[in-house]
């Protein structure tokens, strides 16, 4: 992460393709966080190519301070993948590797996962957005057959096919270090829903996945009720993605059940799917009677009016532990409006734990977006305003500002 506590001293002058970059330390004994990200053009307009690859290499062959490169949003193929998988395979200092949305195939993904096979400091990679296709995905699953210290896989957007996203949740039923895996979007083929079925009857065995996204599956209630048949016997899970899917009030009908048995689930994200009134009343009674472990919940877009808004409304104020709630995208009327208004001037829901706002036109309340979600800064992140991330460095606002960001030890970040 993005060191910044006491003194902000420039990273030694690191000169790539016209571009100065910029990292934060405190302390030369800190972590540091080298971010090359392309797409922030508060920082630089120039992106990172293969020769800079090899320019890195050699700068971090024998580093022992960066722990984390953020190379997102580059212009780096299959060549300057070679550079950084030679850097795994010689570094075993830095954790964290993001080259999400940059210009390699399967080749770099082959190479990269051969180098994972024999790193053992890499905690966590994010490839999302480089089209590794079918092969790429192989390479990465026989790499976790190998590979003991990997906890973060971020396959998403990488155009897997049914055979590479089977031998992923083939593969993971034995594996007890990754904790989060992400195969958002595959390219599949067939409405049997097979590979939904794999990662359900892997769930039922593995004991240390904790975060699983599973985007743009084409989950129905089929599936969705083989995830829910399964998860009754998962303990670990906290984190479960199923938003962008074709799942109604019966598949919800089947996940609630799993809200009820108190399973570990924290964060729940339904969002985009079909889930209606009835989907929301079933997640309503489960949230209101049984469940004590729920703490997030997504519903955005789900047509659902104001009778199931209403009923997860009510849910609320009889269940504590659930402090987030994302509803925007449906029908919201007036009912629910006051509702939420309600909530919200109860303090029984935040103001940044939700995506409305209540405001009132002509007598009537009604409700505003806030930009909250669970993955706001998933593609993209703010440079200025109160929004940074802790990883994001800051620039200054094109616009101008007399606002000042301080840290929480009172020093000034940048103006």
């Amino acid at each position: 992460m993005l060191i910044s506590d006491v003194h902000h001293i420039l990273f030694p002058s690191l000169v790539m393709n016209n571009v100065l970059f910029f990292g934060y330390f405190s302390d030369i004994k800190d972590n540091m966080n080298l971010y090359l990200a392309g797409n922030n053009k508060l920082l630089t307009d120039k992106r990172l190519t293969d020769k800079d690859c090899e320019v890195l290499y050699k700068l971090l062959q024998n580093n022992v301070f960066v722990t984390s490169l953020d190379l997102r949003y580059n212009n780096i193929t299959d060549e300057g993948i070679k550079f950084l998988a030679k850097l795994l395979e010689e570094n075993s200092v830095i954790e964290d590797i993001n080259v999400m949305c940059n210009d390699f195939g399967k080749d770099g993904a082959e190479v990269l996962a051969k180098a994972l096979q024999k790193n053992s400091g890499l905690r966590a990679l994010r490839l999302n957005g480089n089209k590794i296709g079918n092969r790429g995905g192989m390479y990465f699953a026989q790499m976790l057959q190998i590979n003991t210290t990997l906890q973060a896989l971020d396959v998403g957007d990488t155009d897997l096919t049914t055979e590479s996203i089977i031998a992923l949740a083939t593969v993971l039923v034995n594996n007890r270090t990754l904790k989060a895996i992400n195969v958002n979007r595959p390219i599949l083929f067939s409405n049997q829903e097979e590979c939904t079925v794999h990662f359900a009857k892997m769930l039922k065995v593995n004991n240390s996945l904790e975060e699983l996204h599973l985007q743009k599956f084409d989950i129905r209630d089929f599936g969705a009720t083989r995830l829910a048949e399964n998860l009754m016997e998962n303990f670990t899970l906290q984190y479960l993605d199923l938003s962008c899917n074709r799942i109604t009030r019966d598949g919800t009908k089947e996940l609630a059940k799993v809200l009820k048995k108190n399973t570990a689930i924290k964060k729940l994200d339904l969002s985009f799917n079909r889930l209606e009134d009835d989907g929301a009343m079933h997640l309503a009674e489960a949230i209101a009677t049984y469940n004590t472990t729920l703490e997030t919940l997504d519903v955005r877009t789900n047509n659902i009016c104001g009778k199931g808004l209403c009923s997860l409304s009510d849910a609320m104020k009889m269940n504590n532990s659930l402090t987030q709630i994302y509803i925007w995208g449906n029908k919201l009327e007036e009912s629910a409006a006051i509702a939420f208004a309600n909530l919200l001037e109860t303090g029984r829901l935040e103001k940044a734990n939700t995506d409305v706002q209540p405001y009132l036109v002509d007598g009537r309340t009604i409700l505003s977006e806030l930009n909250h979600s669970l993955q706001r800064h998933y593609y993209y992140a703010p440079s200025y305003g109160d929004d940074v991330p802790s990883w994001q460095p800051r620039g200054k606002n094109p616009r101008g500002s007399d606002v000042l960001a301080y840290t929480d030890k009172g020093h000034q970040i940048m103006a």
